[in-house]
């Protein structure tokens, strides 16, 4: 029985590997490059955007691989389909670098070149702009309170005085018994007065709440509560 090996490599060349790995390669570091520039939150990783290299890479790889062989695509499709990811994403964006990464490798793996440093190019810039202009900020800084009062009804009544006081509006988020209901912790949403400091308003409340504990978030959305 004769044994016949067929090399597949055929449908690309060792200067298409070159190529499309050094260009994925740089294309997906200028992009890791711009998610650290302009990343803001506290959650920024290293791991994060190292991963969007490999990404690109292994895309524009894989891509190589296929080719225009619908068996191949199928046979990946399969194979990586075993594939779980525990990690959650934070924030919504490091979804769109991801796709972003993604969209680049699949570019440069099918040796579409120009297009690849072209798209890259036009979203760096945007992101870039939408960085540096802050588009679409909304200017309002809402706080989480939480303040713990006694059980006693008169308590929360002194509390919403004093929200009244020192906010242009706020809101009852939840209410939730706690230390085996010797005490009720309040959950507000709310916007400081123009002037009125989170520091004044803690001050105020600890003076009606006989003491408990009270705790002011500034950004909550983008804390985990």
């Amino acid at each position: 029985m004769t044994l016949d090996l067929q090399d597949l490599s055929g449908t690309f060349s060792t200067l298409d590997i070159i190529v499309s790995l050094s260009l994925s390669f740089v294309l997906s570091a200028i992009i890791g490059w711009v998610y650290r520039y302009t990343h803001k939150n506290v959650s920024y990783s290293q791991s994060y955007v190292q991963t969007l290299v490999m990404v690109g890479m292994v895309i524009s790889l894989i891509m190589l691989v296929v080719g225009s062989n619908i068996a191949r695509a199928f046979a990946l499709v399969g194979a990586l389909s075993v594939v779980r990811f525990r990690n959650a994403i934070k924030e919504t964006r490091d979804v769109g670098f991801i796709f972003l990464v993604m969209a680049i490798g699949m570019t440069t793996g099918t040796r579409f070149y120009l297009l690849a440093i072209a798209a890259t190019v036009a979203i760096c810039l945007v992101l870039l702009i939408m960085n540096r202009f802050s588009w679409f900020k909304l200017d309002v800084h809402r706080q989480v309170v939480k303040v713990q009062v006694p059980p006693e009804q008169e308590y929360s009544a002194l509390v919403e005085d004093v929200m009244i006081q020192y906010c242009t509006e706020f809101e009852l988020v939840s209410t939730e018994a706690v230390r085996a209901g010797a005490l009720n912790e309040l959950y507000y949403t709310a916007q400081l007065k123009k002037g009125r400091k989170s520091t004044e308003l803690i001050a105020a409340l600890s003076g009606v709440n006989s003491g408990q504990r009270v705790t002011v978030l500034t950004g909550y959305d983008q804390t985990d509560i």
